[in-house]
Formats: structure tokens, C-alpha cells, sequence
């Protein structure tokens, strides 16, 4: 898990003692030692925090997610904290969760929208659960919807969270997690329903081109999840449309952007990389 926003607090100034009147010369020589011990304080902690200073600055920005991120384009995404597990249950991934089943309120899990983002309320759903006809509204066709529709229904699909917000500059974000029974049935419905080796078996609406992501740096994906990314390619309409679908467990996370003049590769491969890690 990837935690954003690692607070630098800026340094303060440490007062020095008042002096204590004392009579005659000892006074001076006091007040003079005094000076000079706070002197020498004050210079250790100006090299100090230059050299803090430096060090965060040289750093790469991968070594401090979340932290001055606009230069590269990602996104201020806020701390992300994995929520917590009911009592006695494991982790997706523990050794006694032998189906890897989420037992965290799927809710929780969606990533959170970075600063300056627009809400979109339609994948808020009731109270956090969103419809199917919602989901299966990304898909372009309705023969496709309605024969996704059933495979899921067949498959046992468990529940549906989603968010979803619009960033100043326009690209729009939509996150999808599906959960069903084990992660054997998930890897199933994965495989048969969404990716193929090369482009999505499924087309969404707007994305009629797509092809595997080469630029996904593979060294993000756990050993424990399954990352397939697809970008669409040119020459594509209105707006570009970049999707990805996550298996983690018993879960299937589909990411989708899409922005007009085309998706910026960097805040989707950050989104995608933090909702992958929020699942491990």
C-alpha cells in the first residue's frame, strides 16, 4: 500500500534562554557563553534542515508517493490506509483465506478521489452499492450488456462499488469493483468475460480500438493480483479511453479514464498501481 501525502513540517525557530541577571563580571561572561552555545545551536540546526531540505529534494518522487507530484503529472491522491478487517477474519491473502475472499466492506476499498476532483454522484449508488445497469452502461452495445449481464448473474456476482469524479483539466475517472464468491470463480469470469491476449474482449462505449498497454510498469503489480491494461489508440473520437482491469481474489476491479485530445498515461497507471495495492 502506497501512502500519499507525507507531511514536511517546516522548521521552527528555537528560542533561546533569558538570561539570568547576575552581578558583576561573571554576568558577562555568562551571558556571553549563553550567546554563543545558542549561536552554535542555531548553526547546527540551519545545516540540519538544509540538509533535510536537500534530501527530500533529491529523492526520486517515486520514494515519496503523493509528495510534489504535480511536476510529473500525478495526482494529489490523499493517504491511503487499508481499512480494517472484522474480527477474526483474514486478509485477502493470508495463508487460512484459502478462497482469498475480501471480508472488508467492499465499500472501502474503492481508492478515494485525489484533491481537486468533482464527484460523480451516479456510481455513488445506495449507499455505496452501485446498480448493475450502471456498470454494464461502460459497455458499448446491448446484446453485449444483456449477455454480460447474464454471465455475471450465472456467476454469482456478490455486490458492485464504484466511484467516480472529473479532474479540472477534464478526465474523467470511473472505478468499478465486482465481488464474487472466491477467487476462483473471479479468475474465471476475468478470463471468459473481459481480456483477451491483446485488446478487452469487451469494447466500451466510446473505446473502439484498444490494445494492451506495453508502458504498465510491470514491476507495480503484486505477485498476488492480475493487472491487464488497454489503451485506446489513434485515431479515436471525441475523447481517448484508457481501461484496466484488476483481479484481486474474489474482486474485479475495472479503472477507466478517458479524456478529450487523449488520457494522460501517468495519474492513470498512479490510479490504477493504488487501487491495485488498496485490494492487496
Amino acid at each position: 500500500m502506497s501512502e500519499q501525502q507525507i507531511p514536511v513540517a517546516p522548521a521552527t525557530p528555537v528560542p533561546g534562554p533569558e538570561a539570568t541577571p547576575v552581578p558583576g563580571p561573571p554576568r558577562d561572561r555568562r551571558v556571553l557563553r549563553a550567546v554563543l552555545r545558542w549561536t552554535a545551536a542555531l548553526v547546527v540546526f540551519a545545516v540540519a534542515g538544509t540538509s533535510t531540505a536537500y534530501g527530500i529534494t533529491r529523492m526520486a518522487r517515486t520514494g515519496l508517493p503523493g509528495l510534489a507530484t504535480r511536476p510529473d503529472g500525478r495526482w494529489d491522491y490523499p493517504r491511503i490506509v487499508r481499512p480494517p478487517l472484522p474480527a477474526g477474519r483474514p486478509a485477502p491473502f493470508a495463508g487460512r483465506n484459502a478462497a482469498n475472499v475480501h471480508y472488508a466492506d467492499l465499500r472501502t476499498l474503492v481508492l478515494p478521489a485525489p484533491k481537486g476532483a468533482k464527484a460523480d454522484p451516479a456510481l455513488a449508488g445506495d449507499h455505496g452499492w452501485t446498480k448493475p445497469k450502471v456498470y454494464l452502461a461502460e459497455y458499448a452495445g446491448k446484446d453485449v450488456r444483456d449477455t454480460l449481464r447474464g454471465e455475471l448473474t450465472d456467476h454469482g456476482l456478490r455486490h458492485i462499488a464504484a466511484r467516480g469524479w472529473t479532474m479540472p483539466d477534464g478526465t474523467r475517472t470511473r472505478i468499478y469493483l465486482l465481488q464474487f464468491e472466491t477467487a476462483l470463480v473471479a479468475g474465471e469470469v476475468q478470463r471468459d468475460e473481459f481480456t483477451g491476449y491483446d485488446d478487452p474482449l469487451l469494447a466500451l462505449r466510446g473505446a473502439a480500438s484498444n490494445t494492451l498497454d506495453a508502458s504498465y510498469p510491470t514491476a507495480a503489480t503484486d505477485g498476488n493480483n492480475l493487472v491487464e491494461e488497454f489503451a485506446e489508440q489513434k485515431p479515436y473520437g471525441a475523447e481517448q479511453v484508457r481501461q484496466a482491469y484488476i483481479t484481486s481474489g474474489d474482486v474485479i476491479a475495472l479503472v477507466v479514464q478517458s479524456r478529450a485530445g487523449g488520457a494522460k498515461e501517468i495519474p492513470f497507471q498512479q490510479t490504477v498501481v493504488l487501487q491495485q495495492q488498496l485490494l492487496d
